[in-house]
């Protein structure tokens, strides 16, 4: 097996006059990976993204594919294959002709097209359709052709531009683990960009979050959520009650903290090195946090109060508490376990709740 990466950016750079979209970007993605880019609108993942497709050129660095630079190959001459959002399938053509399309801009003859795009047909579950209409199928379906006709010309990379974000709810869901399961079919390198931090932990197995034009860390959705690196990527990836305080000691990764409001914590310097005066910005994640009726059944978490129960927000396994703390009155998120001890919570209820230092990621606070 090759050691070298389908794709490789080597301190990429897009600069428009003063403005720099993507910022030395480097990264590399091994054969048969699914790689997403996540990041908030305008973070320039899309800039990237084209950069790689051959739309746009870059002003710095590298990019390579196999091994080989593409800064000097067009677009067309590229070995890679494009997913839009909006599907871009033809409507005055059938399913089969929109598979086909490019292998026929490709010259190749009919009869050897019929049975590649039947094969790809049958590996996306859609076999024996090729005659039907685009607009017979259903909003997955179509997403399954789009794939399809970019699969059928077998590119070492195929590009995903925010594919499900013209999806409804429930179909979005569900095209997540298509896609994932579509992607270990064919063994091809996905590389995927959103905004939808969901979409990226379920499908993903390496991630890129993006800010500002910079890659702030790259890992597996776990290292992701549980040991991000920057403060933005810890309020950006999953659900997080953030504070601000002051460090009152540093013994080590071990912190003492305080509020502008009093309140003592207890938590862990996420690498920042933080010293006695700095001031920090707190992450603690919903689900981190115990609730208990007694005060003694949180005994050794040292960060422990009493809160009023704002509202119940009810989702099932994934139902929430917004407490307010009695000490300071701020409102915090809190992961509702679904056992009968805690199921008749209702708003105005006092409840303890307490988490353990570790679960208090810290990290300098930037003004």
């Amino acid at each position: 097996m090759s050691d070298i990466p389908d794709l490789e950016c080597r301190a990429l750079c897009k600069s428009y006059n003063d403005f720099q979209a993507v910022k030395d970007v480097s990264f590399s993605v091994p054969k048969g990976t699914f790689f997403s880019i996540l990041g908030p609108s305008g973070c320039g993942k899309t800039t990237l993204l084209r950069m790689i497709a051959g739309f746009q050129e870059a002003t710095g660095g590298d990019l390579l594919i196999k091994g080989k630079s593409m800064l000097d190959v067009p677009p067309n001459k590229r070995p890679v294959s494009m997913v839009f959002q909006h599907l871009a399938l033809f409507p005055m053509m059938n399913i089969g002709a929109n598979v086909g399309f490019g292998l026929r801009q490709r010259g190749v003859n009919k009869s050897d097209i019929q049975v590649q795009v039947e094969r790809v047909l049958e590996r996306v579950g859609l076999g024996g359709v090729a005659e039907r209409p685009v607009d017979s199928l259903s909003g997955g379906q179509k997403q399954r052709v789009a794939i399809a006709r970019c699969m059928v010309l077998e590119p070492d990379v195929l590009l995903l531009d925010e594919p499900l974000g013209a999806l409804d709810l429930k179909l979005r869901e569900h095209m997540k683990v298509e896609l994932k399961k579509l992607q270990s079919e064919f063994n091809t390198t996905f590389v995927y960009i959103t905004h939808d931090q969901s979409e990226a932990l379920v499908m993903s197995d390496q991630i890129a979050v993006m800010n500002h034009g910079r890659f702030e860390q790259i890992g597996t959705a776990k290292e992701l959520y549980y040991q991000p690196d920057t403060a933005f990527v810890a309020g950006f990836v999953g659900e997080a009650n953030t504070h601000t305080a002051r460090v009152e000691s540093a013994n080590g990764e071990a912190l003492h903290l305080v509020t502008p409001d009093g309140l003592h914590l207890r938590g862990v310097d996420a690498g920042d090195r933080l010293a006695k005066g700095d001031r920090a910005q707190i992450f603690v994640r919903p689900e981190a946090i115990r609730l208990s009726r007694s005060v003694a059944d949180l005994a050794g978490l040292q960060n422990t109060g009493k809160g009023r129960v704002e509202s119940v927000l009810f989702n099932g396994a994934n139902s929430q508490l917004i407490l307010r703390d009695g000490a300071n009155g701020a409102e915090m998120s809190v992961a509702l376990p679904q056992t009968a001890e805690f199921r008749d919570l209702a708003k105005g209820d006092d409840i303890h709740f307490g988490w353990a230092p570790d679960q208090t990621r810290c990290y300098r606070q930037v003004s």
